[in-house]
């Protein structure tokens, strides 16, 4: 009995003490919950923002960062490490299950590195949940694929549609002044490693780049044909305040933007390249649904990233309210395509 009185004070002070922390540096309070539970920031009550939409939405394709921890420094990265925080999996399934039963079709596992977290075996095994028990039709995971294995590929390569490696330049210096490496590893040799693999266990490969200052300038058309990925999504560097910009930020990312006509210049240089699929600030920053590590949807609009409450707390239908999501940009920047590799008809 004395030893469970002095455990129950012990955690009172260290629950007390971590709210104490997090008001002071995040302005946030944690719910003060029992023993064994799950403990998430609490976000302050409001109402939907002006232009939300009355209509219920329907999570049809969802990205969910369950990890801002990274391997890599990316100068621009809009969602950094802010938090160590991963859910334990079986809340994290349970948060899956409810998208699923509000119409979900595709989720998206990001981060920071996916890979990362348990050597990518918490990232396989929700793949494998979502593919198996949910029987998804699409699957996919977005990566810098320095810490994939072709172990991953043998145990859960079946469960996966679509990998998208990050590569924002062919050129490895250009690279490392990104911040897209780490040490002396090569980050092109790891892609075509892991291009390989795609192949080899029938995953459809996918190609992200950010499109900035050090890279704008440079002619991607032979590498991106070579490489062959079943689409090369192209974005415009993003500022968002609180991740890449402002005083409370873990980046600065202002010295990597480009103008609106910089962009389209290089759209145009690549406009014979069949798979781009070219996204401006315009059309990113409102036609995602995007979940942090504690399953918030975030909104974006007023260029930071709002949190919803927890769907694990107030159930989807409730969240995706406050989620500041586009669905006619989501349609417009081409959201909704051919996502199953099961009907890709992909020459493997």
């Amino acid at each position: 009995m004395l030893m469970q009185f002095c455990f129950k004070n012990v955690h009172s002070f260290l629950s007390a003490l971590l709210g104490w922390i997090c008001m002071r540096v995040y302005g946030t309070q944690v719910q003060q919950t029992p023993i064994g539970r799950i403990s998430r920031p609490k976000t302050h009550s409001k109402e939907p923002k002006e232009g939300s939409s009355n209509q219920l939405t329907t999570p049809s394709s969802v990205n969910y960062h369950f990890t801002r921890q990274c391997n890599y420094k990316c100068g621009f990265c809009f969602h950094t490490a802010k938090t160590s925080f991963v859910l334990p999996i079986e809340e994290a399934k349970r948060g899956l299950r409810l998208l699923k039963e509000s119409g979900m079709e595709k989720m998206n596992f990001s981060g920071g590195e996916p890979f990362l977290h348990e050597r990518g075996n918490f990232l396989g095994e929700l793949v494998k949940y979502c593919k198996q028990e949910l029987q998804l039709p699409s699957v996919s995971i977005v990566s810098n694929g320095s810490l994939i294995t072709e172990t991953w590929f043998q145990k859960y390569g079946d469960y996966l549609d679509i990998l998208a490696v990050s590569c924002d330049s062919f050129n490895e210096d250009t690279n490392k002044v990104i911040g897209r490496g780490q040490g002396r590893k090569s980050h092109l040799d790891k892609l075509h490693k892991v291009r390989n693999w795609c192949r080899d266990y029938k995953v459809a490969f996918k190609i992200n780049s950010v499109i900035n200052t050090y890279n704008v300038d440079e002619d991607m058309t032979e590498q991106i044909t070579d490489l062959n990925p079943v689409r090369w999504k192209v974005f415009q560097c993003l500022l968002i305040e609180g991740e890449n910009a402002g005083e409370n930020s873990l980046r600065e990312a202002e010295k990597f933007i480009i103008s609106d006509q910089q962009f389209q210049d290089f759209l145009d240089h690549h406009q014979n390249v069949k798979c781009l699929v070219p996204e401006s600030n315009q059309k990113m920053r409102d036609s995602y649904l995007i979940l942090d590590e504690y399953m918030r949807f975030l909104d974006c609009r007023e260029g930071r990233k709002d949190p919803s409450k927890s769907i694990l707390d107030v159930g989807v239908e409730e969240a995706i309210k406050f989620s500041g999501f586009d669905e006619k940009m989501f349609l417009i920047r081409g959201g909704k395509y051919v996502w199953s590799k099961a009907d890709m008809k992909l020459d493997w």
